[in-house]
């Protein structure tokens, strides 16, 4: 969905349109690999569940391909499906393994949500309670009544940062905290919602941090990676480097085929699209200019390939991973996985009523409406079933990630999911992952 498409700019562009269709361009819904063409590969498939392998291997072979990529799925706490195939890094033919890891981009937002929820959970937070009861300083220049759950809905009216700001304090964590307290609101918050691409995971992030006393990483890394033995992390530590896959881009594409991608998964008519697109993506317009975190995150740079990213925390942006971590943590917010259950029942129906049915998007043209279900279903910091990302079933929910990644959950059918790829393709129609929920839903019957 074009208002979740600035993202964070980190590959640089090949056309305009690759840096600006990251997570929400419906580029996120997107393996086995075809062991026979890659030389690598792996599977750990129940019987009963070809059909994902199935599609696995054809995405390597369909359009627009795969270099590497990985598929897990998890059914009422139980692995069912664990694929993997192709090259963790085409240039060297380093091959894709049983652990290789890779960037998810926005997919680590669904992981940042689920820390705030933890603490929901458990009485620390109250989602209506205004962000400066835990952040006091973060009340000034109008912000004092902007309330958790408007920072968890994107509707804060901080979807980008002033600036000017260096990658290297950006980094650093505290300069981007002190820039968003010294900030107006771009709109009366809770009015209007946008994707907030980056600034998400700081505002996020700095709640928990006041909370609980720890890095939004550091709190992830002890409540929820190590009690279900992830492979995650937002803030890679070095001696996992060796395990990292190589980010490659799919071909770029030019505007009429965005639009024309964008009236299939939506549905909407191509003068309802075209407005929506050219006014979202209108050169200097808040939404293009979200991912670039007031200059720090440049996409004509290399910065998305280099250690001082990847050892940072960007909570909205920067965790490594592998298929089957994304799909054991969704999975354990509505099942038991080996003991560990992340979120009660009544947790996930707070956390994932939706929330922008309710208000404008921002920045549109006026009298232009844009139905959240046909655009940006956003509940709390997660994503919801809809007709351009239908997942697995209408109560599902999750994120997906710049060029094609995405976790969720369904509580209904018990389902975790995780897609990886290191082939990243913005374009809004992208089938790999769609096609691999649809034969979920197949095995599922």
């Amino acid at each position: 969905m074009v208002d979740g498409t600035s993202e964070q700019g980190h590959v640089r562009r090949r056309t305009v349109l690759t840096g600006a269709l990251t997570a929400g361009a419906l580029a996120g819904l997107a393996g086995r690999g075809n062991a026979a063409e890659s030389g690598h590969g792996g599977d750990d498939v129940e019987h009963g569940w070809g059909k994902v392998a199935d599609v696995f291997r054809r995405n390597f072979k369909d359009g627009p391909g795969e270099v590497g990529a990985a598929c897990s799925v998890y059914v009422g706490g139980r692995p069912v499906v664990n694929l993997w195939g192709g090259l963790a890094d085409r240039d060297t033919h380093r091959p894709w393994r049983r652990n290789t890891i890779v960037q998810v981009a926005s997919t680590t937002k669904g992981a940042t949500a689920i820390c705030a929820h933890l603490l929901a959970q458990r009485g620390e937070l109250d989602l209506d309670a205004p962000v400066a009861r835990y952040w006091p300083e973060f009340g000034a220049a109008g912000k004092e009544r902007i309330t958790v759950r408007w920072l968890l809905s994107h509707q804060a009216g901080l979807p980008l940062v002033d600036g000017p700001l260096t990658f290297e304090q950006a980094c650093a964590w505290h300069p981007v905290i002190r820039a968003l307290e010294a900030q107006k609101p771009l709109w009366k918050p809770g009015t209007e919602h946008v994707y907030h691409s980056v600034t998400f995971g700081f505002l996020v992030g700095e709640v928990v941090r006041r909370i609980s006393g720890k890095s939004l990483g550091t709190f992830f890394a002890d409540e929820v990676a190590r009690p279900l033995g992830l492979s995650a992390w937002i803030g890679l530590p070095e001696r996992q480097e060796h395990r990292v896959a190589k980010i490659h881009n799919a071909a770029p594409f030019t505007l009429e085929e965005l639009i024309a991608g964008m009236i299939k998964v939506t549905g909407l008519d191509a003068d309802t699209v075209t407005r929506w697109v050219t006014a979202l993506w209108a050169p200097g317009s808040v939404q293009a200019r979200a991912g670039e975190l007031g200059g720090a995150l440049d996409p004509t740079t290399d910065y998305f390939s280099s250690r001082a990213w990847r050892a940072a925390e960007f909570p909205a942006a920067n965790m490594l991973t592998d298929a089957r971590s994304l799909a054991r943590m969704y999975a354990a917010t509505v099942s038991t996985v080996d003991g560990v259950r992340l979120l009660d029942r009544a947790t996930v129906e707070k956390m994932t009523a939706v929330q922008t049915d309710r208000t404008p998007m921002h920045g549109l043209p006026p009298g232009l409406d844009i139905p959240a279900d046909r655009s940006f279903n956003m509940s709390l910091g997660f994503w919801r079933a809809c007709p351009p990302m239908p997942m697995t079933g209408p109560g599902s929910f999750g994120h997906p990630g710049s060029g094609g990644s995405i976790g969720f959950a369904d509580p209904d059918a018990g389902v975790g999911f995780g897609y990886v790829t290191n082939l990243w393709n913005f374009r809004p129609d992208d089938p790999r992952a769609a096609n691999l929920t649809k034969a979920v839903r197949a095995c599922l019957g």
